[in-house]
């Protein structure tokens, strides 16, 4: 089972063009429908949104589950498997999907700090910062569909899957014992490229991202911050695939997982951009996730005859996040952060 591809492109390039077109029918309405004057999203509209689209991916969990149910025991080349349990087959899907989609929704969170350090840089108006999120979760997607082909490609080479395992565990250890550092978005050789190019107004013009100026097309610092967004995405982007390729194999179930987590990030950031200073500790649980998952696809897959239970897996993940976010309510730190303090501009 461990090395028998359920979701093959071939079979199911049509699932992926279903799905990707239901994306951009939702992006459309979100864009076109919901969020068309740029505002300042209140935190009872990012809570709604978050229900939305946590919603929708726990809806799509269940549509897989009973999809796999059924058209497993119809694929003659899963049925020729000696020992195939469809049925186990389906919940594993399921549990897989589940699992990968907490695991990228946690990982999100430390993405909205960083976004929380990028806004205040550039003194980005709240009412703006929607758009720019929206823009960036397009690029997102794009950058993540070719990151998990490449990751499909490379781990057919074994030992790929131990760079991997030990790429995340020097990830989860940088993150717990590294010095907590702000950013600097004008240090950054791609936008410090982009800008001796293309010309940028000092000024933001509405929700513009390019103006002409004097016959000039210039960028706005609103496009310079979008830019930033999407290369900081890719930079996480690094540690979250290779996560959750270590809690399936299936490039279906890591591609489905993760738009959703992206798709809900937005939200995400709105409702918890103003309280990431209370949940301090949850980054020693992230820490500890992505140790663990990189243990898993190193070793302990190994260990299990290729396939760690994913039961266990999602158990421990989400009682570590769990356990993080409560220590850090329970225990609350006595002094601001160094992390807050290296926002330009805070107090």
């Amino acid at each position: 089972m461990a090395d028998v591809t359920l979701f093959p492109f071939a079979q199911y390039w049509w699932f992926y063009l279903a799905f990707l077109a239901g994306v951009l029918v939702l992006l459309a309405l979100d864009l076109g429908v919901f969020h068309r004057e740029a505002h300042e999203v209140s935190f009872r509209e990012a809570l709604t949104w978050s229900a939305v689209w946590v919603s929708l991916a726990l809806a799509f969990n269940y549509g897989l589950y009973h999809f796999a149910l059924w058209k497993f025991p119809q694929d003659p080349r899963l049925l020729a498997i000696p020992g195939f349990d469809a049925a186990a087959a389906a919940k594993e899907t399921a549990l897989e999907f589940l699992t990968g989609f907490v695991v990228e929704k946690s990982l999100s969170v430390d993405n909205i700090f960083v976004f929380v350090l990028i806004f205040n840089f550039f003194a980005l108006p709240a009412r703006y910062q929607h758009r720019v999120l929206f823009f960036g979760i397009l690029g997102a997607l794009i950058f993540r569909a070719i990151f998990i082909v490449l990751g499909s490609a490379l781990l057919e080479l074994h030992w790929v899957v131990w760079v991997f395992g030990l790429f995340l565990i020097a990830s989860g250890l940088k993150i717990m014992f590294a010095p907590e550092k702000g950013v600097n978005p004008e240090k950054n050789p791609i936008v410090r490229l982009f800008r001796r190019f293309v010309p940028v107004t000092p000024v933001l013009h509405g929700q513009r991202f390019f103006v002409r100026l004097n016959g000039v097309l210039h960028a706005t610092p609103l496009f310079v911050t979008l830019l930033f967004v999407e290369v900081t995405d890719v930079i996480f982007a690094v540690d979250s695939v290779p996560a959750i390729y270590a809690l399936t194999g299936e490039p279906l179930i890591v591609f489905v997982s993760n738009v959703f987590a992206i798709l809900g990030l937005r939200a995400l950031y709105f409702l918890l951009a103003g309280m990431m200073d209370r949940f301090y500790l949850l980054k020693y649980g992230l820490a500890i996730v992505l140790i663990f998952v990189g243990l898993k696809i190193a070793w302990l897959n190994e260990l299990y005859g290729g396939k760690f239970p994913i039961t266990t897996s999602l158990g421990f993940i989400a009682t570590v996040i769990a356990l993080s976010v409560l220590a850090s309510l329970v225990f609350p730190r006595r002094h601001q952060s160094a992390r807050t303090s290296a926002i330009p501009g805070s107090r």
